[in-house]
């Protein structure tokens, strides 16, 4: 669902500039109404996503997912929406990370039936259909922007063990989830101490550099593991008490010492650039980091 633009919106806004005095008792009472409109549209639109995303078909929590990351896309093109969809997160009914894992993030061993003793009593047992590489590429999708959007999706996810979570998308999903999974495991990881330890405590840069190491893997994948690496020691670089204090040495050793240098000066690119040149230099650096890989 896309947020609306008030009709009238324009029209207050042209007629308050031109007016000497723009904050009228109407002028007001307008805003205060479009603020109660736009609420009531971010709540319908999360209840409506979230509701499917509970679902008990894959085919039913792909419909909420994509509804959700539609919502999300929305509300981040203005500031106002942002605060609005933060305050929401404040509700346990409207929180969209805990949904996320405990259905489409939701690990497989975590639905297995202990025994058959319901098969044979009138109980009924809700049993969810497994996750699809579709649904399982949303739900990280939607948690990347929950996280950007709202610092504190990162203590919810914390609390779902997401890094747990998602280093074994990592490891055993395809190319779509893992791609996927990089981006939300950046989002969940920046400013947040807590998932870096867990990040660190699951050898997670091992993993990373594993993948990118492996010349029979997809090499889109590749590259987005070096745009992961260049990303987090980025927004490591120069952080005082980091519980990741040693990631440079851990890139040398599994990398060798001309590709970590390689990513540590590549790190340091463009904070000048606007965000279409950042991402571009991006790309080329990550590229850099492969092709050094490559040759030794």
């Amino acid at each position: 669902m896309y947020l609306k633009k008030a009709f009238w919106s324009d029209t207050l806004t042209s007629s308050s500039d031109s007016q000497t005095h723009p904050q009228s008792p109407v002028g007001e009472l307008v805003r205060s109404l479009d603020n109660q409109r736009l609420y009531r549209e971010v709540t319908l639109a999360l209840r409506t996503g979230l509701r499917d995303a509970r679902g008990e078909f894959s085919f039913l929590r792909v419909r909420g997912l994509k509804n959700i990351l539609k919502f999300l896309r929305s509300v981040a093109e203005a500031d106002s929406t942002i605060n609005l969809f933060c305050y929401s997160q404040s509700i346990p009914d409207l929180q969209v990370v805990p949904v996320l894992f405990q259905h489409s993030l939701k690990e497989s061993e975590d639905q297995v039936i202990p025994n058959l003793d319901h098969i044979f009593t009138v109980n009924r047992i809700k049993i969810n259909g497994p996750s699809t590489d579709e649904e399982v590429a949303l739900a990280l999708r939607v948690l990347e922007g929950c996280c950007l959007l709202h610092s504190e999706s990162t203590v919810l996810a914390h609390q779902h063990r997401a890094i747990q979570v998602l280093m074994n998308v990592l490891s055993t999903r395809g190319v779509l989830e893992q791609g996927a999974c990089l981006d939300a495991l950046i989002s969940i990881m920046l400013d947040s101490s807590v998932n870096q330890m867990d990040f660190e405590a699951c050898n997670g840069i091992e993993e990373v550099a594993l993948l990118i190491r492996d010349r029979q893997a997809d090499e889109n994948l590749r590259l987005k593991c070096g745009e992961f690496l260049l990303l987090l020691l980025g927004h490591l670089n120069g952080r005082e008490r980091s519980p990741m204090a040693l990631i440079h040495e851990d890139v040398r050793r599994l990398l060798g010492e001309k590709s970590a240098s390689l990513i540590w000066a590549a790190s340091q690119f463009g904070s000048t650039l606007d965000p279409e040149q950042r991402l571009t230099a991006l790309h080329i650096q990550a590229r850099r980091v492969l092709e050094s890989l490559d040759l030794y």
